[in-house]
C-alpha cells in the first residue's frame, strides 16, 4: 500500500472514531434530553439548536473564499500572516454583529423566552464562526487529526456539563444552551493554540488585506449564499410549521430529523476526508473514481433504512411522548440516501471543481419550489404530514438535480439507476405510509431492496475492484 492510500486510511479512521463519538453522543442527546427535559422545555431547545444553525453564514461567505483558496495546500506553505489577520479582523467584525443583535433584541423585541434564546444565539455566534475559522484551516491543509479533535471533543465537554446538571436535578432548557455555549468556547481556545503561530502574527494593516478580504468574500459567497439556500430547504419549512402549529409540534418534528439526521454522521467523517483528496487528485481519474465510490456508497445508504422500524419500535417504548414523530420519521429516514449523497459526492465533487455557481443554482431551484410548496401545503391545504413529505421530496430533488448538473459537466453518463433509487424511496415510504410502519412493511422494502442488490451486484464488486486499483495508483 503506497503512502497516499496509508494517508487517506489514517485520515479517515480519525474521522470515524471522532464521528463514532459523535453518534454516540447524539443518541444520548436525542434519548435522554427530550425524556428528561419533557416536549415543551425540549422544544424551545430545539428552537436554540435551530437558531445556532445558521450562524455560521454570518461570515458572509469570508471563510469560505479561504476554504476554497487553500484547499488542499500543506500548513507550512499558507500565507500566515495574511490569515492571521484576517482571523483577527473576522472576529472583531463578528463582535460588533453580534453585539448589534443583542442591542436589538433587548430594546426591540419584547421579552419573551424567544427573545431570550435569539441574544444567547447571537452569543453563540462568534464562538461558532471562530471555530469554523480554525475547523477550515484544518481541513483545508488536510490535519484531520486535528480537525476530529476539535470537532468532537467539545461535545465530550458538553455531555459531561448536562449530564452532572441534570444529576443535580436541573430541567431548565437555558442552562442546556449555556453549558452549550461554554464547551464550544473551551474547545475554540483549544483550536487556536494549534495554529498560533498564524493568530500571532503580526496584524498587517486593513487598508492592505481589503482587496484580499473583498475577493475571499466574492468568492466564498456564492457557496455560502448555496449553503444557506441549502439549509433554508428544511428552515422555512419548520419555520411554516412553528408559526402554524406549535412549539411542541416543531419540536416532534425536530426531533424525527435529529434522529434520521444522526445515520448522517459517518457519511459526513468521510466527506470531511474526501474534499483536500479530490484537490489532490489527477483531474482525469475524478469521473471514474465519482462512479466508483456511487456504486459502492449508495447501496449502503439504502441499506440504512432497514434500520428504521427495530429504531421505531425501541423508540415507541423509551419515548411514548414522541409517537407522532416516529410516525414521521418512516417518511423522513431517506434523508441518509439524499444528504448523505450530497455531503459525501456531489458537493464534494462541485467545490473540487469549482463549480460554486452550478451548487447556487441547484440550491435556489429547490429553495424556491419547498416555499412554494410548503405555503400551499401549510397554509392553504394544512396538512402536516403532506408537508413532511415535502422535506424529502424537495431533499430528493436537490440532489437528483445536482447530480444530474455534475455528471453533464464530467461528461458521466447519468444512467437508470436514478429512477430506480427513486423508485425503492418512494417503496419505503409508502409502505410505512399504508402499514402504519410496521413489520409488513419492513418486508416489504427488505425484498425490493434485495431485488435492488441483485440488479446492482456485479456493479459493486467493479466498483470495489476499481476503487482499490485507484488507490494503488494514486
Amino acid at each position: 500500500m503506497n503512502e497516499k492510500a496509508k494517508n487517506v486510511i489514517k485520515n479517515l479512521s480519525y474521522t470515524v472514531t471522532a464521528n463514532f463519538a459523535t453518534l454516540g453522543i447524539s443518541v444520548l442527546l436525542n434519548l435522554f434530553v427530550p425524556k428528561l427535559l419533557g416536549v415543551t422545555e425540549y422544544s424551545y431547545w430545539q428552537l436554540y439548536v435551530f437558531y445556532s444553525s445558521y450562524v455560521g453564514f454570518l461570515h458572509f461567505g469570508w471563510i469560505d473564499g479561504i476554504y476554497l483558496k487553500i484547499g488542499g495546500e500543506e500548513y507550512e506553505e499558507l500565507d500566515k500572516k495574511s490569515l492571521g489577520s484576517q482571523f483577527w479582523y473576522l472576529m472583531i467584525f463578528e463582535v460588533i454583529l453580534s453585539g448589534l443583535v443583542i442591542i436589538w433584541a433587548i430594546f426591540f423585541m419584547s421579552w419573551t423566552i424567544q427573545s431570550i434564546i435569539l441574544i444567547l444565539t447571537a452569543i453563540v455566534s462568534v464562538v461558532t464562526i471562530v471555530k469554523t475559522y480554525v475547523l477550515y484551516i484544518f481541513q483545508s491543509t488536510n490535519q484531520i487529526k486535528e480537525y476530529a479533535q476539535l470537532s468532537r471533543n467539545d461535545r465530550y465537554l458538553y455531555i459531561m456539563f448536562i449530564g452532572l446538571y441534570f444529576l443535580a436535578g436541573g430541567r431548565n432548557f437555558y442552562w442546556l444552551i449555556v453549558l452549550d455555549i461554554l464547551s464550544k468556547l473551551i474547545l475554540t481556545i483549544w483550536g487556536i493554540s494549534r495554529i498560533e503561530d498564524m493568530i500571532l502574527t503580526k496584524l498587517t494593516p486593513l487598508k492592505n488585506l481589503y482587496v484580499e478580504i473583498l475577493d475571499n468574500v466574492n468568492i466564498g459567497s456564492k457557496l455560502m449564499l448555496s449553503n444557506v439556500a441549502s439549509m433554508l430547504i428544511l428552515g422555512t419549512i419548520r419555520f411554516f410549521v412553528q408559526q402554524k402549529w406549535s412549539i411542541e409540534t416543531f419540536g416532534k418534528l425536530s426531533f424525527t430529523l435529529s434522529i434520521s439526521n444522526m445515520f448522517l454522521t459517518f457519511i459526513n467523517a468521510i466527506g470531511v476526508v474526501m474534499f483536500p483528496l479530490l484537490r489532490r487528485t489527477n483531474q482525469d481519474k475524478l469521473p471514474k473514481l465519482f462512479i466508483t465510490l456511487r456504486n459502492i456508497f449508495v447501496p449502503i445508504t439504502y441499506g440504512l433504512l432497514l434500520f428504521y422500524i427495530p429504531a421505531k419500535l425501541v423508540l415507541e417504548i423509551w419515548l411514548p411522548a414522541y409517537y407522532d414523530s416516529l410516525v414521521y420519521m418512516g417518511i423522513l429516514f431517506p434523508i441518509v440516501i439524499y444528504e448523505g449523497r450530497m455531503s459525501l459526492l456531489i458537493n464534494t465533487y462541485l467545490k473540487s471543481l469549482r463549480k460554486e455557481k452550478t451548487i447556487l443554482l441547484v440550491n435556489v431551484i429547490t429553495l424556491v419550489a419547498s416555499v412554494t410548496l410548503s405555503l400551499i401545503f401549510v397554509f392553504i391545504i394544512g396538512n402536516l404530514t403532506f408537508t413532511v413529505v415535502l422535506i424529502i421530496f424537495s431533499l430528493a430533488l436537490r440532489c437528483n438535480l445536482a447530480e444530474y448538473f455534475l455528471c453533464r459537466s464530467m461528461k458521466v453518463r447519468f444512467g437508470y439507476r436514478i429512477f430506480l433509487e427513486t423508485g425503492l424511496t418512494i417503496i419505503f415510504i409508502s409502505s410505512n405510509l399504508i402499514f402504519d410502519n410496521s413489520l409488513t412493511s419492513l418486508l416489504i422494502y427488505g425484498v425490493c431492496f434485495s431485488i435492488y442488490l441483485l440488479l446492482t451486484f456485479r456493479s459493486v464488486l467493479v466498483s470495489g475492484r476499481d476503487f482499490m486499483s485507484l488507490m494503488k495508483d494514486s
